[in-house]
């Protein structure tokens, strides 16, 4: 299809921060003790935010104004009786909110675009294949329960095998070929060895089978909070991102590159994608596509209020990351077309966008339940990232395209607590899940 026309698209998706509401009080203990899954949380572990009184038990009808859990999905290949479906993930009492990442026309590849007057033939090696999911296996690992200020390294670990190293990554090979002494203005022609994305969204590869993100050791930089203290812990953080999701992208036979990192300064942010801004506060973070790059300016962090509290801004470059991941599967690229298809503002289209972003919720939760117990990352960092998933559409006059507030809260414990790609399947869920 032609690309959507520039100018009067709105960006989309930059992440909003959460309700202005503080932090509770760190709460001791929370989680499984290291070596043990994520079990679902206790009744009511943290105080209800103001206004939100809690839901009734799994099975009832919430009040008017609540909403209930998405619908846990069954196993590919697995279906429930018509009607019916398996009980909720969790108390419908939770909220949480999302993120936006900026609207930009349809790529016509992830490959990067390359200019010159004269090309020349480049030959990557070809990317290693892992071939071997690990699983959120909380085996062995050894926590370390505080930060390391030295260099990032990430351990991941399955039933079938373990490594730890340096985490480095290799973008999607790419053969490009050119006939010598050309007179003419031919384009060249692109081709991309190995794995392909899908341009699919309900039936993509990404959400095939019973797979989740593999455990992974992740040791932090020390959050200072400044913007050369935020740059370096979000540097430290991408190769955990990198190690949690690169064995399930090649498990699954789809691409996978490490994406840019960007912290811009200022109000006022550039990207390939267009232009966007904090706009008093409505803004945190954004991916953008044209450069795989995600967008993590400080003064959308919101740290006046936050502070030293990691887990916060950990979550937010998950759910960005999410992007990432969807992006690279062929999901992006097929969302734009659908939502410019359907209007991109119309109530077809915002759902559309609104099941877009609460996916990136569910990634973002799988994320902290692959490097949980493990590392930097403790029941501090948990408990920080959980209570400050309200990152919905609670602005008044803005569009609805990232959900409720209690949807986002949602998404993000059901992919914490399940860890499962084809529970991140917003496209199959009822209108009511995404609303």
């Amino acid at each position: 299809m032609t690309q959507p026309p520039q100018g009067p698209w709105r960006p989309n998706g930059p992440l909003p921060p959460p309700r202005a509401t503080p932090l509770p009080p760190r709460p001791g203990g929370y989680g499984p003790p290291p070596g043990q899954h994520l079990q679902r949380p206790p009744t009511r572990p943290y105080p209800i935010p103001p206004g939100m009184p809690p839901g009734p038990p799994p099975g009832q009808h919430p009040p008017q104004g609540q909403y209930p859990p998405p619908r846990q999905f069954p196993p590919p290949g697995q279906f429930p009786p018509p009607g019916t479906y398996p009980p909720p993930a969790r108390p419908p009492w939770l909220q949480y909110p999302g993120h936006q990442h900026l609207l930009a026309p349809r790529r016509k590849s992830n490959t990067a675009a390359l200019v010159g007057t004269l090309l020349v033939v480049v030959l990557l090696g070809a990317v290693a294949m892992v071939g071997v999911l690990a699983m959120n296996d909380k085996g062995d690992s050894v926590a370390d329960t505080g930060y390391d200020d030295s260099a990032t390294t990430t351990t991941t670990s399955s039933d079938s095998y373990s490594t730890s190293s340096e985490t480095t990554t290799t973008p999607p090979t790419t053969t490009t070929t050119t006939d010598e002494q050309t007179t003419d203005d031919t384009p060249t022609e692109t081709t991309q060895a190995g794995p392909r994305p899908v341009y699919a969204l309900a039936d993509n590869p990404l959400f095939a089978g019973d797979v989740g993100t593999p455990a992974v050791t992740c040791n932090l930089t020390r959050w200072e909070t400044s913007p050369a203290g935020a740059a370096a812990f979000f540097q430290s953080a991408l190769p955990c991102l990198d190690a949690a999701w690169q064995p399930v992208m090649e498990y699954q036979g789809l691409p996978f590159f490490t994406p840019g990192l960007a912290f811009p300064e200022g109000t006022e942010w550039s990207s390939p994608c267009g232009d966007v801004s904090a706009g008093g506060g409505a803004v945190a973070a954004f991916y953008c596509s044209y450069d795989n790059t995600l967008y993590m300016p400080f003064a959308g962090l919101q740290t006046e209020m936050y502070g030293a509290r990691p887990g916060v801004y950990l979550a937010v470059l998950a759910h960005e990351y999410g992007h990432h991941v969807q992006a690279m599967s062929g999901v992006m690229d097929t969302y734009w077309d659908a939502r410019y298809n359907a209007g991109a503002d119309t109530e077809p289209g915002l759902e559309l966008s609104r099941r877009f972003e609460l996916q990136a919720q569910c990634l973002s939760g799988m994320f902290l339940a692959a490097t949980y117990g493990r590392g930097s990352v403790d029941d501090n960092i948990l408990t920080e990232a959980r209570t400050t998933q309200d990152r919905g559409d609670h602005n008044p006059g803005m569009p609805r395209d990232h959900g409720s507030d209690e949807h986002a809260i949602a998404w993000w414990e059901q992919g914490a607590q399940l860890n499962r790609t084809y529970q991140c399947n917003t496209w199959l869920s009822p209108p009511e899940d995404v609303s």
